[in-house]
């Protein structure tokens, strides 16, 4: 069979796909995989052909950050605004490139047809595509699925301003009169019906009220144990606990002083120290580094975390994954709206602990951080729930769940 993923540009909606490339060509179906050219390598390698379509969702964070209101003085307020902000300057980017793009992706979706279009669900060109051409529809969630009985909103810190209500709601009719002019009437994009098929890249435990989704949820969970490192990478001292920093590949994570700190709290320490800074930030800003303390734009991530005792991140959901499955302790540190949901389920399923950006110091952060990794109540919960996830089935499952629904008596 032949399907077309039409993905969101950003790393944490990539990544989780590409097994689920490979294990659709190792069994032999063919995949065309439209996003930005950033990702094409990485695509190619998976097996799949590339097309070009849309442009990298990070290049747009900072534009879209700055134009967000803050929506109150405290963390938690900013969070809320920041997010309803950025959301409703996310759709409006959104349905600017589809004016643009979605005419060229139907024409190669009709010159080459697809048995099947399996979109990102934040990809507003995958599922008016799929309804446009009449396919079969498949859904691939990065994050959390929603139905009658759970909404982002539910984890989703403080309540947005009334006034980015507002332009939410202006954006989302924009979409349904631009998806009208498409023939595509009563089109709602954020909380229309799920996809026929829908693949969750989470476990159902970690899913809130997991049990209350139907048989055309599958949650198979991360797939990281099958997905290529870029590079093989060993900690420098063997048998010492090491401690693995990053805030994602965002330019959010442009934090210079956030990074002093950690080269502060752990400079000298027992504590070995793998520290990502992204390519924003120049190892010399944090001055002189000590031997246990080393840092690069990137890590080769799957690899550090073999061997991570803890692990400080923004907890995005590909990041937060990564870590469960190999049973590594997260403390919490979210730039970001939905980072924060993530880091109130880590907290609130006992596996790590959220940083207070309040008052934060280097003394915090180690203290933080030892008292986790001497946690034995999380080490149990990790434990738990890395059985889970990697029992869940992972790209395997996924195609298995593809397959089953394509050979059905609907299609």
């Amino acid at each position: 069979m032949h399907f077309a993923i039409i993905c969101l540009p950003a790393a944490g909606h990539v990544n989780p796909t590409l097994p689920v490339v490979a294990e659709l060509v190792r069994r032999g179906h063919r995949v065309t995989y439209a996003t930005a050219a950033k990702y094409a390598k990485a695509v190619e390698a998976a097996g799949a052909v590339f097309f070009e379509s849309g442009e990298d969702f990070a290049a747009q964070l900072p534009r879209l950050s700055r134009s967000a209101d803050a929506g109150g003085p405290s963390r938690m307020g900013m969070l809320a605004g920041l997010g309803s902000g950025m959301m409703a300057g996310l759709l409006e980017r959104l349905l600017e490139r589809a004016r643009v793009e979605f005419p060229a992706l139907l024409a190669r979706l009709a010159s080459d047809p697809p048995d099947a279009v399996c979109y990102d669900a934040m990809t507003l060109a995958g599922k008016m595509a799929a309804l446009k051409l009449g396919l079969p529809d498949i859904a691939l969630l990065p994050t959390y699925a929603t139905n009658e009985h759970f909404s982002m909103r539910e984890l989703m810190p403080g309540r947005p301003p009334a006034e980015m209500l507002a332009a939410f709601k202006q954006v989302r009719q924009l979409i349904a009169e631009f998806a009208a002019e498409q023939g595509l009437h009563d089109f709602n994009f954020m909380e229309g019906p799920p996809a026929s098929l829908n693949i969750c890249f989470i476990p159902r435990e970690f899913q809130p009220a997991g049990e209350t989704f139907g048989a055309s949820f599958h949650f198979v969970g991360p797939s990281p144990g099958q997905r290529a490192s870029e590079e093989p990478w060993q900690p420098r001292v063997k048998g010492r606990s090491l401690v693995f920093i990053s805030l994602g590949t965002t330019p959010l994570n442009d934090r210079p002083d956030f990074f002093r700190m950690c080269v502060e709290a752990f400079g000298g320490t027992a504590w070995q120290v793998a520290m990502a800074l992204g390519d924003r930030i120049d190892a010399s800003e944090l001055g002189e580094l000590p031997e246990n303390v080393e840092v690069r734009p990137f890590f080769p991530q799957i690899e550090v975390l073999r061997h991570a005792d803890v692990f400080l991140s923004h907890t995005g959901m590909n990041s937060t994954m990564e870590a469960l499955y190999f049973e590594v302790p997260l403390v919490a540190f979210p730039l970001q709206p939905e980072q924060e949901a993530n880091a109130r389920r880590v907290q609130d399923l006992g596996l790590g602990r959220g940083l207070p950006a309040d008052a934060l110091s280097p003394t915090l952060i180690r203290t933080v951080i030892d008292d986790v990794s001497h946690d034995r109540d999380i080490r149990h919960n990790l434990e738990v729930m890395g059985q889970r996830i990697r029992s869940s089935g992972g790209a395997p499952a996924a195609v298995d769940a593809m397959e089953h629904f394509m050979a059905g008596p609907a299609q």
